[in-house]
């Protein structure tokens, strides 16, 4: 990793932290993506503006990223729409049954020092370490 790539890591992690406290500070709502499609999926009254401004938020970032970085997203990847289609159903389910997904808890449940978003965010990270390790024994390769 090159160090003008550390920067923009670091200044991403930092825009994502900020923004999970302000939307904490002024909503009383935790950044958890999996919470905030799901609430769009099922709105409740009064409850839709927020998170419609969120989830743009997120299309547009993307979009300004391939507008004017464009080498930073793939233009191409080589799995089957299949393996994409069950690995997408696989990181619901997860986020379901986890009471949330990697950035409610990663980034919003261990800032407020929660356990159960520091025991899911260890499970979700040893999860990832231990596939990749026998995606490696096995010679699959993402």
């Amino acid at each position: 990793m090159e160090w003008a790539d550390f920067g923009f890591a670091l200044l991403g992690g930092v825009l994502i932290g900020f923004s999970a406290v302000l939307l904490l500070w002024f909503n009383g709502r935790i950044a958890g993506i999996s919470g905030i499609l799901s609430g769009l999926v099922r709105p409740t009254a009064g409850d839709l503006s927020w998170r419609v401004a969120f989830a743009g938020g997120l299309l547009a970032g993307g979009l300004a990223l391939r507008l004017f970085m464009p080498s930073a997203l793939p233009t191409t990847h080589e799995a089957h729409w299949l393996v994409v289609l069950v690995a997408g159903f696989l990181v619901g389910f997860g986020a379901r049954v986890g009471s949330g997904c990697t950035s409610g808890h990663g980034v919003c449940g261990i800032g407020r020092l929660s356990l159960r978003s520091i025991v899911a965010t260890t499970t979700f990270i040893l999860t990832g370490a231990i596939t990749v390790f026998v995606a490696g024994l096995t010679g699959v390769h993402p």
